[in-house]
């Protein structure tokens, strides 16, 4: 990857709606040359996919909680990622280094929806005990990071 693939890189996570004909007007290529970057991106993994980012509240999702998994000893992490996979309000799951195991970001509709899903994450196997965090707002979130580098 050299500096006009991060270039393009940039240009996608702050708009991936964004033409080759626009990337190459930005990086100053043509759009052929944009394309063929971008499809390389695509087949090596570096580009993973693209999305609609929605408003979790305007699609039913108003209540955003962090929920902290202790695993129980003896149980295989691969089990437990299994288990959590299966439950589609878990937005993201992070391993953890430290006393929990696992950091999970779940969006429901209601306060009773969060209870159901606590209720379901206590009977997962290999999960010891959770500890949920309810966000009161969302201030921001998936924020791009510049992936240049050397100061640009």
């Amino acid at each position: 990857m050299d500096a006009i693939d991060l270039q393009i890189i940039d240009l996608l996570r702050n708009n991936a709606r964004l033409s080759y004909a626009e990337l190459a007007r930005q990086v100053g290529l043509s759009a052929p040359a944009v394309h063929e970057r971008v499809g390389k991106l695509e087949s090596t993994g570096v580009i993973r996919g693209y999305r609609a980012e929605v408003t979790p509240e305007q699609v039913g999702l108003g209540v955003t909680a962090l929920i902290g998994i202790a695993q129980q000893a003896g149980t295989e992490i691969d089990d437990v990622v299994a288990g959590l996979r299966e439950l589609p309000e878990i937005e993201s799951c992070y391993f953890l280094a430290g006393d929990e195991s696992f950091l999970l970001k779940a969006r429901v509709g209601t306060m009773a929806e969060l209870e159901q899903l606590i209720v379901r994450l206590s009977r997962t196997h290999g999960v010891a005990r959770t500890r949920t965090t309810v966000a009161l707002s969302t201030k921001w979130e998936g924020r791009p990071q510049s992936v240049r580098s050397g100061g640009d």
